[in-house]
């Protein structure tokens, strides 16, 4: 039986996410909005600020034996980098990178006494480019791109798989927030997609379907991209 954590489920991919794995297994998830997480009718929820140290959630992950992880909860700054506080980029990097290496920590003994689990990180595209005024950002999904490349060695023999997938923009409410805080509009992004479109978060909900089934079981280590073609150029 599969028992799957979905992190930062309250709204976005997240919420995408949790709502179609909900028949898969049995479906825990976690966020700040307690409102929102119920209307998810999960098996179960745990209330969450994965920018301080979650260790509410290492208890709630191995109470419950997770044996599938997602780790999509995240933090988007748009800022010059001297106008970065410390205390944003400690936050930035605690959310996006330190957080999802916690949760994985508590998450894997089980996974190896079982000798089953799946991890999937939702990482950027911005993680493999770069993007300027959004360098914590970038650095801190790079930094997962790294940490599921060596966890997937690591984890092998264990029959557990770690995969990133790199979404590029995405209709959500994360989304339209960073076009607010850029300088472009949404018309001159869309205008630099090959495909003319953002992303729908269902999209990559189905692509992290794909990624915990069976028929996925030889894929790990890698960094997907789901960007209508923005990682290739314009």
């Amino acid at each position: 039986m599969l028992n799957i954590l979905v992190t930062g489920a309250s709204k976005g991919i997240g919420r995408a996410i949790a709502l179609e794995l909900k028949n898969y297994g049995n479906l825990y998830v976690t966020g700040r909005n307690e409102s929102l997480l119920k209307s998810i009718e999960a098996k179960d929820f745990c209330i969450a600020d994965l920018s301080d140290i979650p260790e509410n959630l290492g208890d709630f992950i191995k109470r419950n034996s997770i044996n599938v992880l997602i780790n999509n909860a995240g933090e988007y700054i748009y800022s010059d980098i001297e106008k970065m506080t410390y205390n944003d980029i400690l936050k930035i990097h605690k959310t996006n990178l330190i957080a999802p290496a916690y949760l994985i920590s508590q998450a894997v003994p089980y996974m190896k006494t079982t000798k089953f689990g799946r991890i999937i990180n939702i990482g950027s595209i911005s993680g493999l480019m770069g993007e300027a005024y959004a360098s914590m950002y970038s650095s801190s999904k790079a930094g997962l791109l790294g940490m599921t490349k060596a966890l997937a060695l690591e984890l092998a023999e264990f029959n557990i798989t770690v995969n990133t997938i790199n979404p590029g923009w995405v209709d959500t409410e994360l989304g339209n927030n960073s076009i607010e805080q850029s300088e472009f509009s949404k018309d001159e992004i869309i205008e630099c997609i090959p495909q003319k479109r953002f992303v729908q978060p269902k999209e990559v909900a189905k692509l992290v379907k794909y990624l915990i089934s069976e028929d996925a079981k030889s894929i790990t280590g890698q960094g997907i991209n789901i960007c209508a073609g923005l990682s290739v150029g314009t």
